[in-house]
């Protein structure tokens, strides 16, 4: 991954790219209304030509700019709902837990206690920086102990993401330093090496983002499961807002929940990049 910086507008464009050429795709096939537009008519929607735009889904999502297409229609979340859905308590019987092998990657995490978290971060210090990433640029916030917020501004912009993630944990103290970052960052997004995870928040979303992190890539399950997960049925409207306060895109994959109805429910960074993740890790496990 890329450092960034979001002062230099040569440096956004690099950032932000490939996202923005998929989120013109995404918009164009909403426009067609479910009907299927070839290669040469998607790559006018975003003003490239064929081969240009045949490279850059390739390079992005591995699969023809057709198949990709397939993923980000509309009803999508529903088709991924009747064939990838996982049930939260066969994947837990299967000891996905905290030193497991999770979603391709390696991945450790461990939790601030309740105590720490009532202090508002009091004391500790969070580093931070931005760094290119396969859904625009990626706002990546560690403590020692890991990655404690992830957070994608394609769709927000940089400066609200920066002041969303600050208010978070207000008694931190907040240092640029995108180097220390590095090797968290590249297990990540480049499955390399072990991502460590430090989950600050409230003890009830914790257990929800614990739940979560069970769930393996290409597959999703719903808000009304995540609930019985944590051993509250009745708890589907906490549990929907404890996955909107995520704090680590991607890595505690919250892009994975969706309404029992099929529909994609909300998400924090997005819409747009929540299809966008759902529809990578779907071409990716196809690959």
């Amino acid at each position: 991954m890329t450092a960034l910086d979001l002062t230099r507008p040569d440096q956004q464009t690099e950032g932000a790219y490939h996202y923005n050429v998929i989120r013109r795709a995404i918009e164009a096939i909403d426009a067609a209304g479910g009907a299927p537009l070839s290669l040469e008519a998607l790559a006018a929607e975003v003003d490239m030509s064929p081969a240009h735009f045949q490279r850059v889904f390739s390079k992005w999502a591995g699969v023809s700019p057709k198949r990709y297409q397939q993923y980000l229609t509309l009803d999508h979340a529903r088709t991924l709902l009747r064939e990838k859905f996982t049930t939260l308590e066969t994947a837990q019987s299967l000891g996905l837990s905290g030193g497991g092998r999770l979603h391709d990657l390696f991945l450790t995490w461990e939790a601030m206690s309740p105590g720490q978290y009532a202090r508002g971060g009091d004391g500790l210090t969070i580093r931070w920086g931005w760094f290119d990433s396969p859904f625009g640029p990626a706002l990546v916030m560690a403590t020692e102990r890991g990655i404690c917020g992830l957070a994608f501004a394609a769709e927000t912009g940089a400066e609200p993401a920066m002041e969303d993630m600050r208010s978070r944990w207000p008694g931190a103290r907040f240092v640029e330093d995108p180097g220390a970052l590095r090797a968290d960052l590249d297990a990540a997004f480049d499955r390399t090496g072990e991502a460590r995870l430090h989950l600050i928040g409230a003890p009830f979303q914790i257990k929800v983002w614990e739940a979560l992190i069970t769930i393996p890539s290409g597959q999703v399950t719903t808000y009304s499961e995540l609930a019985c997960a944590v051993g509250n049925p009745r708890a589907v409207r906490a549990v929907g807002t404890a996955v909107g306060r995520n704090p680590v895109s991607w890595l505690i994959p919250c892009h994975r929940a969706l309404r029992k109805s099929g529909g994609l429910g909300g998400y924090h960074w997005g819409l747009p990049v929540k299809r966008a993740l759902l529809a990578w890790e779907a071409a990716r496990d196809e690959a």
